[in-house]
């Protein structure tokens, strides 16, 4: 199929738009434009537009994109926008029920609402539940799926389907299916079993988390939050430091003066290539001066203009 080919849906309730810009859709606030661009209304109305896609369509999904350098030349096929659409939160069973388009801070503060201790972590990630899911995110010791019961996924076929954690491998910022191979479908959703903890100690330390991001982290400047995992042993950032790299321009790119591992797109100047660019900079720097190669953490799509 030819990716210029116009797609015809049936009965759709969302928005679906034609050579869109996701600069919008992406905290670095730069990046090409995709060839079609979906923002469902609803649950079933994104199970509607998944299943009339073509299978060979090309399909991506994003969220807040907190994490995500989306490259000038734009993304082929279809990108659906899921945040605006799943954003139930709710207690069942004595587990949080969450959907994936909600902010991973907002599931830390329910949880803490309802008494639940260990999910104060989640503060300290910009992003959503499904790409915490996705890529197993985490901070201050605490990890997305080590607290996850079961998990919903969209089929390309349309259909629904719940999955228990045997089905995937997880690792540090990585998930697989069991079996190695990248995972399939959309995670939709996700019963979180956080232990019973004390509500009003969880919302001080989630208090005090969001403070220290205040504090350390350059929240002014459009970012995708941390550019690179943490090598065994050590941090990003005081490898990037230790190089001299802080303040280090490329373009309208720029290593943050504040917090080493982030890079800042002040104003929205730069391109995603100024950006990539400084990454591998900094990247081939590190590796250098300490034979240390870092891990990019930030999620790079779509195709160089």
């Amino acid at each position: 199929m030819m990716m210029s080919e116009p797609l015809h849906f049936n009965a759709l309730r969302g928005t679906l738009t034609r050579d869109a810009s996701l600069a919008r859709y992406t905290s670095w606030r730069c990046g090409g434009t995709a060839d079609r661009l979906y923002v469902p209304a609803d649950r079933a109305d994104l199970a509607a537009f998944v299943g009339q896609l073509p299978a060979a369509e090309p399909l991506t999904v994003i969220g807040l994109g907190s994490n995500l350098l989306v490259r000038d030349g734009g993304v082929r096929g279809t990108v659906v926008v899921l945040h605006a659409a799943l954003r139930q939160l709710a207690r069942r069973d004595r587990l949080v029920y969450a959907e994936a388009g909600v902010a991973s801070p907002k599931v830390a503060r329910f949880a803490a609402m309802h008494d639940c201790g260990g999910a104060e972590f989640l503060a300290g990630i910009p992003g959503t539940v499904g790409g915490a899911l996705a890529m197993n995110a985490g901070c201050h010791g605490g990890e997305t799926w080590h607290f996850v019961a079961r998990v919903e996924v969209l089929e390309r076929s349309g259909r629904f389907v719940e999955r228990t954690p045997d089905a995937y491998r997880i690792g540090y910022r990585s998930v697989r299916r069991a079996d190695g191979s990248a995972p399939d479908g959309i995670f939709t959703a996700a019963w979180f079993a956080f232990p019973p903890g004390d509500g009003r100690a969880a919302r001080e330390r989630i208090k005090e988390l969001l403070q220290r991001r205040i504090d350390t982290q350059p929240l002014n400047l459009p970012n995708a939050g941390s550019v690179f995992r943490n090598p065994d042993g050590d941090h990003a950032a005081r490898l990037i430091e230790s190089c001299g790299l802080k303040g280090r321009t490329i373009g309208g790119a720029r290593v943050s003066e504040k917090h080493a591992n982030f890079i800042v797109n002040p104003g929205g100047a730069g391109s995603a290539a100024d950006i990539e660019a400084l990454i591998e900079e900094v990247r081939a720097t590190v590796r250098a001066r300490t034979g240390i190669e870092l891990e990019p953490e930030v999620h790079v799509i779509g195709e160089r203009a």
